[in-house]
């Protein structure tokens, strides 16, 4: 057996599918909620000739959009891998991630646009009827929420759809107090207030959302893995003299990956020899970090030498 030797564990990462693949289902139903409280704001909107609900009903639009990505991200990133795409396409449920972001921002954008444009042309708001529609939209995300609670903790593409649906509550909930606001005092100025808080709520969401996405395509380490405490846990092995090239990075929701090149004396290969040092690897960050799939490259001292030579 030569010195270099790579060795991975994979406990089923793409036959169980990915972390969204469980919530399929959940999905869809709160994809349908989702249309139907977009409809009734939108009815609801130019009935009460409502700026907040109108917005309510453009965020729900793009909700609809997202979670229909959602559900397709989750079809591609479950496809089996193949020669050219050896992870298959798990990386597409964070592209739709991403892409909820941008939508997000740019309705945020849009509610805020059209809420300052209402403060120069003012409108009358039946408040009556925004409470109404108001309601029924609460009540319909608080559905949605519910059933994507558990998922939004474990996949980032599931995290986008919740995030989604709790604006939409936020907003719904935003568009009932300025109603009654009108209802009990005639303030008109609740409605386009209301639809600036919506916008508010939307952006610093979507922006965490957009960092944690942007860590993953930039293949930062996974959260709760870190790099400085894996290396001293290798280190720590008997035998361990080194340990360099160390990457963690993120494949998708629920694929973490590690790879490195352990430096390991040859006393050490000799007398408990390559598989049982790998093992050794394999348990020291199963029982410390939540890595499943890992490669390691056994080398004898001064390889790493040879390695730098054989680059130039």
């Amino acid at each position: 057996m030569g010195a270099g030797h790579d060795h991975g564990h994979a406990h089923g990462a793409h036959a169980a599918g990915t972390a969204s693949a469980a919530y399929r289902g959940r999905l869809r139903v709160a994809l349908a909620i989702t249309l139907f409280v977009m409809v009734v704001q939108i009815v609801g909107g130019v009935l009460a000739d409502s700026l907040a609900l109108v917005a309510d009903a453009a965020h729900m639009a793009t909700d609809a959009l997202g979670l229909g990505m959602a559900l397709l991200a989750i079809h591609f990133a479950n496809l089996p891998p193949s020669d050219r795409r050896t992870f298959g396409y798990a990386r597409a449920e964070i592209l739709a991630a991403l892409a909820n972001c941008l939508l997000l921002l740019g309705v945020g954008g849009y509610v805020l646009y059209e809420a300052i444009e209402r403060f120069v042309t003012p409108a009358e708001t039946n408040g009556g009827l925004a409470v109404v529609f108001g309601v029924i939209g609460l009540v319909a995300n608080m559905v949605s929420l519910t059933l994507l609670m558990r998922g939004q903790k474990e996949s980032l593409n599931v995290r986008g759809a919740f995030l989604e649906v709790a604006a939409d509550a936020l907003g719904s909930l935003t568009v009932i107090v300025s109603a009654l606001v009108i209802l009990g005092t005639g303030w008109q100025a609740a409605d386009p207030i209301a639809s600036l808080v919506i916008g508010l709520m939307i952006v610093p969401r979507t922006w965490r959302l957009l960092r944690e996405t942007l860590d993953v395509l930039l293949e930062a380490a996974p959260k709760g893995v870190d790099i400085a405490e894996v290396r001293a846990h290798i280190l720590a092995l008997d035998g361990v003299e080194d340990v360099h090239d160390l990457h963690a990075w993120t494949i998708t929701s629920g694929m973490p990956v590690l790879s490195a090149h352990v430096v390991v004396s040859g006393e050490a290969l000799s007398a408990i020899g390559h598989e049982k040092m790998l093992h050794e690897l394999q348990g020291c960050l199963g029982d410390h970090f939540d890595v499943e799939h890992c490669t390691f490259q056994l080398e004898p001292s001064g390889h790493a030498e040879h390695e730098a030579r054989l680059c130039h």
